[in-house]
């Protein structure tokens, strides 16, 4: 009974493995298009049973489209629907005939939940990717609006010299410009998108200098000041809060196993001399 037990979880586990590959595997996390990607090849078995009449009944939801965008995906949300329809059925069957329902359906509600996790963590990480790499980004365009360049070439030269998620993502947004959008209002979107206070701030500052004919040079070099400043002042919240953090691994984890080490084989050597 414990190796059909064991054989099933590692089914499980291997399905749920296999469907978190797929989304990995088709997510591209390095950068998002301008355009959303032609499909023009035959659709896989991921997006044929996401339209089937059954399954199109489950809604995809806003997060996974967000996650989905943030990360520059090339899946369609109806893809992530039948993984996770695969993922959950494979689960349900592999474990059913050896674990029965009681503990099958919770697996396959586990199996369900895998492309959701694999896609929400893809989607922190290459947000707080992006998020590291906005100082650099005002520098540079602090130095090439301060070089005398317009706002619009100051923020191509920037993005061009920038590297990582951020600077993906913002070429985007000059794929875009060179295809007829407003870089304006296709850098909103990405802001929207990505959810940095920081870039907010930056398109902010951005419309502001266009608005009243301020210098885009100073605007930029001033707000990478006080980026830094605030970022700076989170990293010493962060050191003085870490004493306070290590407690519990050292109250409950480090000191009972200290004792286990040294007080409790002098304690048993004590005992048996009395005794």
């Amino acid at each position: 009974m414990s190796g059909a037990i064991a054989g099933a979880l590692a089914g499980v586990a291997a399905v749920a493995g296999l469907g978190s590959l797929a989304v990995w595997r088709r997510a591209h996390p390095l950068g998002v298009l301008a355009l959303p990607p032609t499909r023009t090849e035959r659709p896989n078995v991921f997006e044929r049973i996401g339209r089937w009449p059954l399954v199109r009944r489950v809604g995809v939801s806003d997060a996974v489209s967000s996650r989905l965008g943030t990360i520059g995906a090339r899946w369609d949300p109806r893809e992530v629907v039948g993984a996770k329809v695969v993922a959950a059925a494979t689960a349900l069957v592999a474990s059913g005939a050896a674990l029965g329902p009681v503990v099958s359906l919770p697996l396959a509600v586990v199996a369900w939940r895998v492309p959701d996790l694999v896609l929400a963590r893809t989607a922190r990480r290459r947000t707080r990717a992006a998020d590291r790499e906005i100082p650099v980004l005002l520098d540079l365009l602090a130095v090439a609006s301060s070089a005398g360049l317009p706002p619009q070439l100051a923020f191509r030269r920037a993005v061009e010299g920038a590297e990582g998620p951020l600077a993906e993502s913002l070429r985007a947004v000059v794929n875009a410009t060179d295809l007829g959008g407003r870089w304006r209002t296709e850098l909103r979107a990405v802001g929207d998108r990505l959810e940095l206070p920081d870039l907010r701030r930056l398109i902010g500052a951005l419309a502001r200098t266009e608005a009243v004919g301020s210098s885009l040079s100073e605007e930029v070099a001033r707000l990478a000041t006080d980026v830094r400043e605030v970022r700076r002042a989170a990293a010493a919240q962060r050191a003085r809060t870490a004493p306070v953090k290590m407690l519990f691994p050292l109250v409950f984890l480090v000191l009972p196993a200290f004792l286990l080490l040294t007080v409790v084989p002098v304690l048993l050597t004590t005992v048996r001399s009395i005794a």
